[in-house]
């Protein structure tokens, strides 16, 4: 099953992967950078996008790793 997976703020400090719908973090790391390079695995490996969250929690950037329905024009 393909789930997106975000990067968000941790309550217990750093930052967490987590799939969509899940209650529970995959990972939680010390910083934002070591959990945008595990997400990306993730998201890659399942051709599902990665949502990365600011530090307020706001969605700052998306990628996507499967089938673009709008894929860039050459």
């Amino acid at each position: 099953m393909r789930k997106n997976q975000h990067v968000t703020p941790h309550s217990g400090g750093g930052f967490q992967v987590k799939g969509a719908g899940n209650s529970k973090a995959t990972k939680i790391f010390d910083t934002q950078r070591e959990a945008i390079a595990y997400g990306r695995g993730i998201a890659k490996n399942q051709q599902s996008e990665l949502v990365i969250h600011n530090i307020k929690g706001r969605i700052r950037e998306k990628n996507s790793y499967g089938n673009d329905s709008y894929p860039p024009r050459g």
